[in-house]
């Protein structure tokens, strides 16, 4: 495993981190072989671990807080989401902060959290959605502040909304923010624009979500997929997403070079911009984990693969149903 400095913290993560979505109660979640899987992560060397309170209310945060128990002597950082209040996703402008993030809601939230993992901090918690034009609003900066003096937690981040990676820079700005959370992948090309920059300038650590666009990088959707009932997927690859998800996978196909998976490739494109400081790929199953975390042997992509890469961005614009 290769590690990364997390920003203007100094901690160096490993570059594959984990994330833990799947694991709050998707369909055909498993936990004991949920808890086969983070253990063979850490065996592995990945010591960043992804959750959130909206993960099936908590279940996650729990699966994570039993990792922590079982490996006492080995520094694993802990990150979490608090969810917003009025449990819209995304964050809107025409929502009022005081009903997303009221500071008293952020300070007991976070509290919840590190209950849940059965620890008496959380090293990252985030605010689940966002909107910019919520920046100046003093609840979520006095949160911020104070639950670092109190040591609850370490650090202090934001998730972006999908597609939305711009729509975070005036909150980088107040210095508050230790992290950002982006989706970003071949497809998703664009926080390289504008937030990748602001990053960097301000020392601000870049997590990596939905390195598999969903799961359509990994290459096995067809125009017919279906998923099981309740699966979150149902919602997203509707027929307008699958379709052209499908078409441009294929696209894409040609240039997976031999004895590589697509998986594979969607990770190390990732890798190569050194700006991300660790991926989150969720891993429900050890043949995933294994697989995943393999990708992290120092090895680079050819110059040559990566900007014919680059020609596969796929700018789109926030839905109904992309959400």
């Amino acid at each position: 495993m290769q590690y990364r400095t997390y920003g203007r913290t100094g901690w160096q993560v490993s570059e594959i981190g984990y994330g833990m979505w799947g694991m709050g109660g998707w369909t055909e979640s498993d936990d004991l072989e949920s808890a086969k899987s983070l253990d063979r992560s850490v065996e592995l060397g990945c010591n960043f671990f992804d959750t959130a309170l909206a993960y099936g209310n908590g279940h996650s945060e729990e699966l994570l807080g039993a990792l922590l128990k079982r490996h006492p002597t080995k520094t694993l950082y802990t990150a979490s989401k608090v969810p917003p209040k009025n449990r819209r996703w995304p964050g809107k402008p025409e929502y009022r902060i005081e009903d997303v993030f009221p500071y008293e809601y952020v300070v007991e939230s976070t509290r919840t959290s590190i209950r849940n993992l059965g620890s008496d901090h959380v090293d990252l918690i985030q605010l689940h959605v966002w909107d910019d034009s919520w920046t100046a609003d003093e609840g979520w900066q006095r949160a911020a502040r104070d639950l670092k003096e109190q040591g609850l937690i370490r650090s202090f981040g934001i998730s972006v909304n999908r597609w939305q990676p711009a729509n975070v820079i005036k909150a980088l700005r107040t210095g508050l923010v230790d992290a950002v959370q982006v989706i970003y992948n071949i497809f998703d090309q664009n926080p390289e624009d504008e937030l990748f920059p602001v990053c960097d300038e301000l020392d601000v650590a870049v997590i990596a979500r939905v390195p598999f666009d969903e799961g359509s990088l990994i290459g096995n959707l067809t125009k017919d997929t279906k998923f099981p009932q309740g699966d979150w997927r149902n919602t997203y690859f509707v027929p307008e997403n699958l379709i052209p998800t499908v078409d441009h996978v294929e696209a894409l196909r040609p240039l997976v070079p031999a004895g590589m998976s697509m998986a594979e490739l969607a990770l190390r494109f990732i890798l190569v911009n050194k700006t991300v400081t660790t991926i989150i790929p969720g891993m429900r199953k050890l043949a995933n984990v294994e697989q995943n975390i393999g990708t992290s042997d120092g090895k680079t992509l050819p110059a040559d693969l990566v900007e014919k890469l680059r020609e596969h961005r796929w700018d789109r614009e926030p839905t109904k149903w992309s959400q």
